[in-house]
């Protein structure tokens, strides 16, 4: 994992005694989750989530632990960090623990229901969803304060978008149902996951019972409003003048390209190909996403419940940066999105990122 402090390295914890985890006891195994410490008491570094982890409950440690024992042991010694300095001064870990981490199992809120507290533990501890969206400062940590509250995720060059209840690309606006389809399926007739969310609901979400992902979206839902809503902030001059440059060119290319799947207005065609106006997160502060979508393309993950998905295709060998910024910026700005104009550069920057 590239991050900005170096490269880390996951470990090997397939059920191998020598190089793996086979010769872990339960106990151990626990230790790692809920306090961050390896077996002979190192401290971890803070990718692996132990700050989310901590709140995991003995008995599905414990679970966690029976189905590691029993993959297939694989002989692979782990592979040295490569840190910068002084990031690679393990013994830094304990002023990060200080400012960042708590150790204590989730504890219910008695004045929540059974599923709100059902979905609270299941995003506070196992999703570890604070992990991308939450903003994490200089030293690599979640200010408490800005919670679900969307940030970039250094690892990846995605943006995970709000979680909480306003109008970025929160879900203030999104029923139960509409939340419990996109974690589910994977698509919903708000929208479907790209990048690294679509890892997440395939390798994770589309396996959970329905009571728990419908725990979780009620969850989610009732995260307050934090963030300022999409077009709170009118243009600058500069803004205006290079909407006003883009506009006509990305007109035209979307109608060229674009049109076909998401409809002459961007009304979308459900539930396949998601709608555009009045898209929040085509509209959000960050251009990150709609940029890499229109470079990369991507695919909705394939899951039981959406088995055979559609997908975008990848634009980045026939348009040029500018002609790029010209259609991300026309469907920020068209049908009263009110997103902010993109420029050349936005493009070039994310042009040589990682495929995801």
């Amino acid at each position: 994992m590239a991050t900005p402090f170096g490269t880390l390295y996951s470990p090997n914890i397939s059920s191998d005694k020598e190089t793996g985890i086979g010769n872990w006891s339960a106990d151990e195994f626990y230790r790692m989750l809920h306090e961050g410490k390896s077996r002979d008491g190192e401290l971890l570094y803070p990718a692996m989530p132990y700050a989310s982890y901590t709140k995991v409950t003995r008995k599905d440690s414990d679970a966690i632990y029976a189905y590691l024992q029993s993959t297939p042991p694989v002989h692979q010694p782990d592979r040295p960090h490569a840190l910068r300095f002084p990031f690679n001064q393990r013994q830094l870990l304990v002023g990060w623990r200080t400012l960042f981490f708590r150790v204590g199992a989730y504890r219910p809120d008695p004045s929540k229901s059974v599923e709100w507290n059902r979905g609270a533990y299941l995003v506070q501890g196992l999703g570890h969803c604070t992990m991308c969206h939450t903003q994490i400062n200089a030293l690599g940590g979640n200010t408490k304060s800005r919670e679900f509250q969307g940030g970039l995720i250094p690892i990846q060059d995605w943006y995970a978008p709000s979680l909480t209840s306003n109008n970025e690309a929160g879900l203030g606006e999104w029923s139960i149902d509409d939340i419990v389809g996109l974690l589910h399926a994977g698509v919903s007739n708000r929208g479907a996951v790209y990048g690294p969310m679509s890892e997440v609901v395939y390798d994770s979400f589309q396996y959970l019972s329905e009571d728990d992902v419908r725990a979780v979206a009620v969850y989610l839902k009732a995260l307050p409003e934090h963030s300022a809503k999409a077009g709170s902030t009118p243009f600058t001059s500069a803004q205006t003048e290079e909407k006003n440059r883009l506009y006509p060119l990305g007109k035209k290319i979307y109608a060229a390209q674009c049109a076909l799947c998401h409809a002459d207005e961007g009304q979308g065609r459900l539930p396949n190909f998601p709608p555009l106006a009045n898209n929040p997160s085509i509209q959000m502060t960050s251009s990150v996403n709609p940029i890499r979508m229109v470079l990369n393309g991507g695919y909705a993950p394939g899951t039981m419940k959406n088995p055979m998905p559609y997908g975008m295709p990848p634009f980045a060998q026939s348009l040029s940066d500018a002609e790029i910024a010209a259609v991300v910026t026309y469907i920020r700005t068209a049908w009263g999105n009110h997103g902010t104009p993109v420029t050349e550069k936005d493009v070039n920057t994310l042009r040589s990122v990682t495929l995801f």
